[in-house]
């Protein structure tokens, strides 16, 4: 395997940006002290620009062409394609609400991927956005496959899945769904609150019993109230983490500068929700069982509810910067390492250093992905 030095940029570790040489061998990476050149390896001439961890995209729903609920292994290999160039070498396929038979051919094909070469960012594993959601909040979700919560079935597709449904959302408000939390928890998953019109009581029964996360929070939720929180207030008031679509579209860009008051970077996560528009013009799309017509960017169902987005992860960090005005070592932990620690990976992904996976992105000086490094691979695009 080819080993990679790179050189002469600015490598962000421990949260700032420093002078430092990075070697990529052997899938890891090793910091070393900016004057060091060991032999044997290729060197990347990093000047002007800045080393950063790989993106990771805990929700999405696909890209250029292929919507998760319909891919099957090879067009899993095509939206990790596409994520790699730009700069997300890591991400979790959500799989839309759907019957329980494409549900579990859903995780047949995330069995079948193969991401053992360097021209696809690591699939981590699935997120299950459902089928434990509340109608008045389904969004684009079909509401005659929504159901309550069902341990023994949740059980049962992460025994199918080998472990790989990292993450889930549910409704708190449905019948069993706070007693469900630790069920979930104990099977692997980690479980996020969303799609739900729960009152603030039941939003914090929800989190005091394990939920750790807020799925796209302020979309697809009951909204706060000065006399009824609901789950918004709970979600913004408690240290879970919280997921937050940042296209300009979902939430306007005083609500992103909101979110970052209340909760700092330490609490935020940005995902895309992507669908598989995300990479093409507008036109008509599919996400899940529904038909979605895209405008001007902008994805909403034939109803006019808006249905995921066309983001990708590296136009949401310019979009976090030009709407905080933030520099960008305060905005990186929501792009890297939050996302890694809210899904349990944080110990070889989401940060620079020794001995974790050597998925790097340099950024150059417009903050668009310059080169990119998949597990100490170059990625080719």
């Amino acid at each position: 395997m080819k080993r990679y030095l790179i050189k002469n940029g600015e490598v962000y570790i421990g949260r700032r940006f420093e002078n430092v040489s990075l070697l990529l061998a052997e899938g890891k990476i090793t910091v070393l002290p900016a004057r060091e050149t060991p032999e044997g390896c290729e060197v990347i001439d990093a000047s002007g620009k800045k080393a950063v961890p790989g993106f990771l995209d805990i929700h999405t729903h696909g890209a250029v062409g292929v919507d998760v609920n319909a891919a099957d292994a090879e067009g899993l290999k095509k939206i990790a394609r596409f994520f790699a160039g730009n700069g997300t070498t890591s991400w979790l396929a959500s799989v839309l609400t759907d019957t329980k038979e494409q549900t579990e051919w859903c995780i047949d094909q995330y069995l079948q991927f193969d991401q053992s070469g360097a021209e696809v960012s690591n699939l981590l594993g699935i997120h299950l956005e459902g089928p434990f959601l509340s109608k008045e909040y389904k969004g684009a979700m079909p509401e005659h496959l929504l159901r309550k919560p069902d341990a023994a079935l949740a059980r049962q597709w992460q025994e199918r899945a080998k472990g790989g449904i990292r993450y889930i959302t549910v409704s708190p408000e449905l019948e069993g769904a706070v007693e469900v939390i630790p069920a979930l928890k104990a099977c692997g998953m980690t479980v996020a609150i969303g799609h739900s019109g729960a009152d603030y009581a039941t939003a914090m029964k929800a989190i005091e019993a394990g939920a750790a996360s807020s799925t796209h929070t302020g979309n697809a939720m009951r909204l706060l109230h000065q006399h009824e929180p609901a789950i918004w207030g709970a979600a913004l008031e408690t240290d879970i983490y919280n997921e937050m679509i940042c296209d300009g579209l979902h939430l306007h860009p005083g609500v992103i500068r909101l979110y970052m008051k209340i909760k700092g970077n330490e609490r935020l996560v940005a995902i895309t929700d992507s669908i598989m528009a995300a990479g093409l013009p507008d036109g008509m799309y599919r996400l899940g069982v529904n038909d979605v017509v895209v405008k001007e960017g902008d994805a909403r169902l034939l109803n006019g509810v808006r249905a995921g987005s066309t983001l990708t992860t590296d136009r949401s960090l310019r979009n976090v910067l030009a709407f905080t005005g933030l520099p960008l070592e305060e905005i990186l932990p929501l792009f890297t390492e939050n996302p890694a620690k809210l899904i349990g990976v944080f110990d070889r992904k989401g940060s620079i250093a020794d001995g974790k996976d050597a998925d790097i992105v340099l950024l150059d000086a417009d903050m668009r992905v310059d080169t990119v490094f998949l597990r100490g691979r170059l990625f080719e695009n």
